[in-house]
């Protein structure tokens, strides 16, 4: 049965989950930060080597697998990858060692908005240059894979939706500024990076047919300002953009792109603080200050899969500072009652779990992380540093998911009695 189209708090009934679940190892996903694109200011992002964990990921993922997390998400980064000389796979082969060795799962994301230096969003030979990095990198995480190795989890371009947007209406990403017809921009980059993922999807299953695909975009809420109700159209249509990569790669829209129901395998969602806003003045809907127009997250995963049927992740969501341990409770809370309504969310993805710096600011550090990473007399970040708060919360919703009659068959923790740091 599908759901109600009326809200949670009105009745919802839960519906069916048949089929299998989504081969991933643990509920709990640890997620590291990997926008590796360059920034407004012409500097070039590689959060890997700043906070230190392509050099520690070994003992990264040995800490994550001691606090009940046995899958990762990491970003490979194109940008980071092809160079003049060809392809350079040593991450591939660093990662992935250090996974076996600590029987973590990797989730892989080809591209995270970095392109190559000679590369360009909007130009068409983009879609070309990126199915052959694709299909390298298929070919490099199959050749390192163990036989014991679930069956490969890719996200071929990270956040769509966000990319077109960032390209046609921000200076975010170096060299681009903007558009006056950024819309119109927006929807046509949209379409290009959908038709690069479903060929190079195609490239990935030549290589191992038993690829699957997670398809990763924010979800929002948009609203109209309370002192302009003619805005509320315009709200709805805004709200209404998030669906449009997602609705490409399933061939609900735009079909000569190729697109087609069994292109997503699972649907990862990405929410943060600040995906809630008014249109017109872009201010945010305060979850610090409880705006009550904020949506619940159980009500947007519910439209999420009242609208596609398919399998859910939280692909990212986290906060920074004395607030991050009380958002991991709320949206915790709120996948819970999503599963109690019949939800199919089959992981929670802590984004970061290692602290990462800002885009734009590279010398500030968000303290977002399970783990936090000091600065050191010479400048470095290496020690991780356990915010206990966040770890005690992360324990307790472990127990509790574990133990509901609801949950996901998916949902597996070590529960340990203490969750160590460095």
């Amino acid at each position: 049965m599908r759901f109600d189209t009326r809200r949670a708090s009105r009745g919802i009934q839960p519906c069916e989950l048949g089929g299998p679940a989504p081969p991933i190892r643990s509920f709990w996903i640890g997620g590291f930060e990997g926008a590796d694109h360059i920034n407004g200011a012409g500097r070039a992002l590689d959060p890997a080597t700043a906070n230190d964990h392509l050099m520690q990921a070994e003992s990264d993922y040995a800490l994550l697998a001691r606090a009940g997390v046995r899958t990762v998400r990491e970003s490979l980064g194109w940008r980071l990858t092809e160079t003049s000389d060809g392809f350079d796979f040593s991450r591939v082969r660093k990662l992935t060692a250090a996974a076996h060795k600590n029987g973590i799962q990797i989730l892989w994301t080809l591209m995270h908005y970095g392109v190559p230096a000679d590369v360009d969003y909007l130009d068409e030979k983009f879609v070309a240059r990126f199915v052959r990095f694709a299909e390298a990198a298929a070919r490099e995480i199959a050749r390192v894979s163990s036989a014991s190795d679930a069956a490969p989890i890719y996200t071929p371009i990270n956040e769509i939706n966000f990319i077109a947007w960032a390209v046609a209406q921000t200076d975010l990403i170096f060299p681009y500024r903007g558009d006056a017809r950024a819309d119109a921009l927006g929807f046509e980059l949209k379409r290009r990076l959908v038709r690069a993922t479903l060929l190079a999807m195609e490239a990935i299953r030549a290589i191992d047919p038993s690829a699957r695909f997670m398809h990763v975009d924010p979800v929002v809420h948009v609203v109209a300002p309370d002192d302009a109700p003619e805005l509320v159209a315009l709200a709805t249509t805004v709200r209404a953009y998030q669906w449009q990569s997602w609705d490409m790669l399933t061939g609900r829209i735009a079909p000569e792109l190729g697109g087609r129901p069994d292109a997503i395998d699972f649907i990862g969602v990405n929410h943060y603080h600040s995906s809630q806003w008014e249109v017109g003045t872009e201010r945010r809907l305060e979850w610090h200050l409880r705006d009550p127009r904020r949506a619940p997250l159980a009500e947007l995963l519910i439209e999420v899969h009242q609208r596609y049927q398919l399998p859910i992740v939280i692909a990212e969501t986290g906060h920074f500072g004395a607030g991050r341990s009380q958002w991991f409770d709320e949206m915790a809370r709120e996948v819970f009652r999503a599963h109690e309504l019949g939800v199919p969310v089959h992981g929670f993805c802590m984004y970061p779990v290692i602290d990462r710096c800002d885009w734009n600011l590279c010398d500030h550090w968000h303290n977002s992380g399970l783990w936090d990473i000091p600065a050191e007399p010479d400048g470095t970040r290496r020690k991780r540093r356990l915010d206990w708060r966040y770890a005690r919360a992360l324990k307790r919703w472990q127990r509790r998911f574990a133990g509901s009659s609801h949950a996901s068959r998916q949902i597996k923790t070590l529960m340990p009695e203490s969750v160590p740091g460095v």
